[in-house]
C-alpha cells in the first residue's frame, strides 16, 4: 500500500470568514495556511485565490503572489491550483492559473448543481480544451468527479487522446452524490486499472469518508474548502488541525504519510 498523500484545499471559492473567521483570503493568510497545512502532513495545496475582501479570482497575477508566498514558506509542497474558479466564470477567467506552469491543476468532468440555483458549468468542450491545455503545458490534470457520469466522461475523453493515463481522480462526495462507504467503493472499481484517487468529503462527511478511504489505500483530501469545522460544533482553528487529525487516523490504521517527493513518485510527478 503506498502512503497516504494528503491534500489540504485551504480556501475555496466559496466558503467565507463568516462561516469560519480562519478561512484565509489575503496572499500573507493564504501562505500561513498553507504553510500550517504542510507542516501538519499535507504534501499537496489545492489552490484557490482571492482578492483581500474575500472575492473569488482566477486572475494568474493574483496566483503568482500566492504560489510565491507558500513556495517561500514551504519550497517543496506540491502546488495544485484549481481550474474550476467559482460559479459564473468563463473558461478563459478559469485557465489562467495553467499558464504558470504548476505540476497539477484541478480538472473537473461534467457539469453539477451547486446548491440552490447555482449550477458550475463544463460542457463536453470545456473538458476536452482544458485536458488539451494541460498537455500542452506538461501539467497533470486531477480528474475532479462528483458522480460515476463524470468518470464516464474522463475515460471516454482519455480514449480520445484529451487526458493522458494514469490518471488521478478525486471523488468530491457529499454534493451531487451520497457520500458513503458504497458510493465510494462503487466510484474506486469505475476508474482505469493503474489509476491513483483521492477522496474529499464535503462538510459532515470529510472524516468519516478520510478514514475509509485511508483503509481503502487511496489518498485524501481536507480543508477548509470542503468543511470548516474540527468536529461538530466546533470550528477547526486552521486548516492544519484538519490535516493533523487525518495523520492521527492513518497512524492508527497503520498508513505512512507521504512527503511532497514521495507524492511525487506515486502521482508519476517532475518538480518544477
Amino acid at each position: 500500500m503506498d502512503k497516504l498523500i494528503i491534500t489540504a484545499a485551504i480556501c475555496g471559492a466559496e466558503v467565507t470568514k463568516e462561516h469560519n473567521p480562519n478561512v484565509p483570503y489575503t496572499v500573507e493568510e493564504i501562505g500561513r495556511e498553507a504553510e500550517i497545512a504542510y507542516k501538519a502532513g499535507a504534501s499537496i495545496i489545492h489552490l484557490h485565490v482571492r482578492y483581500d475582501d474575500g472575492t473569488p479570482t482566477q486572475d494568474k497575477e493574483r496566483f503568482r503572489e500566492c504560489i510565491e508566498e507558500i513556495k517561500k514558506r514551504c519550497p517543496d509542497v506540491i502546488i495544485q491550483p484549481s481550474t474550476g474558479g467559482a460559479v459564473g466564470m468563463s473558461d478563459e477567467e478559469r485557465l489562467q492559473p495553467v499558464e504558470l506552469l504548476p505540476e497539477m491543476a484541478t480538472l473537473d468532468c461534467g457539469t453539477l448543481n451547486f446548491g440552490g440555483d447555482e449550477i458550475f458549468v463544463n460542457t463536453e468542450n470545456t473538458i476536452k480544451n482544458f485536458g488539451k491545455v494541460m498537455i500542452e503545458k506538461g501539467v497533470k490534470p486531477e480528474i475532479e468527479v462528483f458522480d460515476k457520469g463524470m468518470v464516464d466522461y474522463a475515460i471516454k475523453y482519455a480514449k480520445q487522446g484529451y487526458i493522458l493515463e494514469p490518471m488521478h481522480f478525486d471523488f468530491v462526495l457529499g454534493v451531487q452524490m451520497t457520500a458513503t462507504a458504497r458510493d465510494l467503493a462503487f466510484m474506486v472499481d469505475s476508474i482505469p486499472a493503474g489509476s491513483t484517487w483521492t477522496v474529499a468529503g464535503v462538510g459532515r462527511h470529510e472524516m468519516p469518508m478520510a478514514a475509509i478511504g485511508i483503509a481503502m489505500g487511496g489518498h485524501v483530501r481536507v480543508g477548509f474548502e470542503d468543511n470548516v469545522y474540527l468536529e461538530k460544533g466546533v470550528l477547526a482553528k486552521s486548516n492544519g488541525e484538519l490535516v493533523e487529525k487525518v495523520v492521527r487516523i492513518a497512524k492508527e490504521l497503520g498508513r505512512e504519510i507521504a512527503t511532497p517527493d514521495e507524492a511525487r513518485e506515486i502521482l508519476g510527478l517532475k518538480k518544477r
